[in-house]
């Protein structure tokens, strides 16, 4: 997008000092000798996985988790250095690009784990191998010990290490808290027999998010994989967290009002004629919809956004390229006014318009539209 334009409809603004801090935040709850595996995966979840992935090179992370063999190659064009992880399925006959672009591929099951061995790659294709502890998403079951020590044996490939993942660490139900602790004892005791029979196990994670911040006591793992926290963001506002963290929010959406116009009392708004007017109001029009990533979800439900430092409230439903806002009670409102529909002019968290809308943050953020240009700040220059 040319610049000129980058804030004529609608846009995102990303504080990378803020990426910093969270950075921070996490590294000083951690072991030492762990390290940050950033998940940068659904273009760093809606905040724009190159210049993320740039910045936090710039401040030492070298490791990176992506979804897709594209996002691995994405960054590797765009000169990320260190090791990238995609956690996702790499189809068979892509496997020769992965290896060209230097990515670590994931071993997604025992099928998949023997098919990989008869690729003829010009060199050794860097496997993880997944292992299922109770997701039961994908993953080979840490009870197939024979089949994970074949596996570290063979010669066709470079095994850097193995991974699971937690399905219900975001919950202090004491059976949520029981099953965590039955996946990392699995875990645990998958690594300590492969260690007793001799096998360099290579780097081992397991705690995303809230795996970090609810199970870091006792487990010591070569990495954690932080995915939302890094962006300042809980998925959601009742998430259980036993550590205390303090997170920024890295992220901000606005638009512009485009047009301002007085109804009458029992006129309607929008499609659907879903609100009507108690008395005279003023309405603003502004310059973002559902194809933006704003939920039509929130259509009539109360949410709020910012204009000229007020709350005002979205009525009617909310349309594809605009919605439309209550601004009676705003003085001097005109078009051209920005509008934060999550953002810190006061408040509006990510967690409470995802709370509104039914759904979590991940998800939400996620959903934010190619037609919101980025903006950053707080660039750092050089390492």
């Amino acid at each position: 997008m040319h610049n000129n334009l980058a804030k004529e409809r609608a846009w995102i603004e990303v504080n990378l000092s803020k990426l910093e801090e969270n950075v921070r935040s996490i590294q000083k709850i951690i072991s030492p000798s762990t390290k940050i595996m950033a998940v940068v995966k659904a273009d760093a979840y809606g905040h724009g996985m190159i210049e993320i992935a740039k910045h936090l090179n710039k401040i030492g992370i070298e490791d990176f988790a992506v979804a897709t063999l594209e996002e691995g190659i994405s960054l590797r064009e765009n000169h990320t250095k260190g090791n990238i992880l995609i956690l996702g399925h790499v189809s068979i006959q892509s496997l020769r690009l992965a290896v060209e672009h230097d990515l670590i591929i994931t071993a997604i099951d025992q099928e998949y784990a023997k098919r990989i061995l008869h690729m003829p790659l010009k060199k050794k294709l860097r496997v993880y191998l997944k292992i299922n502890t109770g997701m039961n998403r994908l993953g080979i079951p840490y009870h197939e010990i024979d089949f994970i020590k074949s596996m570290y044996k063979k010669q066709e490939i470079d095994v850097v290490g193995m991974y699971s993942h937690f399905c219900i660490t975001d919950s202090k139900q004491e059976e949520a808290i029981a099953f965590s602790n039955l996946q990392n004892k699995r875990m645990e005791q998958l690594i300590k027999k492969l260690k007793e029979d001799g096998y360099n196990v290579g780097k081992v994670h397991m705690q995303s998010s809230y795996g970090i911040l609810n199970y870091n006591d006792n487990y010591e793992y070569s990495y954690v994989r932080p995915g939302i926290i890094l962006y300042g963001v809980d998925s959601t506002k009742e998430v259980y967290k036993k550590t205390s963290l303090t997170l920024h929010p890295v992220l901000s959406v606005k638009a512009r009002i485009t047009s301002v116009k007085e109804i009458k009392e029992e006129e309607t708004v929008g499609y659907g004629r879903t609100y009507k007017a108690n008395q005279k109001e003023k309405i603003a029009t502004v310059s973002i919809g559902y194809a933006d990533g704003y939920p039509r979800e929130l259509s009539n439900k109360g949410a709020k956004v910012i204009v000229n430092n007020q709350y005002a409230e979205v009525i009617g439903r909310i349309c594809m390229d605009q919605l439309m806002i209550n601004v009676t009670n705003i003085p001097e409102i005109k078009a051209g006014d920005i509008v934060t529909l999550i953002g810190n002019t006061p408040e509006i968290t990510a967690e409470e318009v995802a709370s509104l809308a039914g759904t979590i943050t991940n998800e939400l953020l996620c959903r934010l539209g190619s037609r919101l240009h980025k903006i950053y700040h707080n660039k750092r220059e050089e390492i």
